[in-house]
């Protein structure tokens, strides 16, 4: 749970489901603008987001690996002054030091689905694949026994 929450995606890739998940949440989102040099080497720019002083930044990825777009993102919203953000990924690849260097950028805290087992899974993709599987094979799901 995170409170007064503001969506942002690091990317105009992340705008499908970082608005889907904010239309599911009830919440606001932005959409950042990246230029990506190389692999750890990428520049975030942020639209005017003023008003969201007072959200709570979730930053929404799918996937981590080197971490730079998510640390480059954290530095902006910490130099516009925002409170430290929450970072979510869908698949967290985590390559050497990254979710250290993401919790040393100022994350409050990083969260991620178990698509890839690491500390940070918090998010079960289970009940979703079950759906999905179910409805992919035109079958409904059977009800579960205690």
């Amino acid at each position: 749970n995170v409170p007064n929450a503001l969506l942002i995606g690091p990317d105009s890739e992340s705008s499908q489901w970082v608005s889907d998940i904010a239309d599911r949440a009830g919440v606001a989102y932005q959409i950042l603008t990246k230029i990506r040099r190389g692999d750890r080497d990428v520049d975030v720019s942020l639209p005017s987001i003023d008003a969201a002083r007072s959200r709570t930044p979730v930053i929404v990825d799918d996937i981590a690996s080197s971490g730079r777009t998510m640390i480059e993102t954290l530095n902006h919203l910490r130099q516009l002054g925002l409170p430290p953000a929450v970072c979510m990924v869908i698949h967290p690849v985590f390559a050497q030091d990254a979710y250290e260097q993401l919790l040393a950028a100022g994350a409050e805290r990083v969260v991620s689905t178990d698509s890839i087992p690491h500390p940070s899974n918090a998010i079960s993709l289970t009940g979703l694949l079950a759906e999905a599987s179910a409805e992919l094979f035109g079958k409904a799901l059977p009800k579960e026994t205690s």
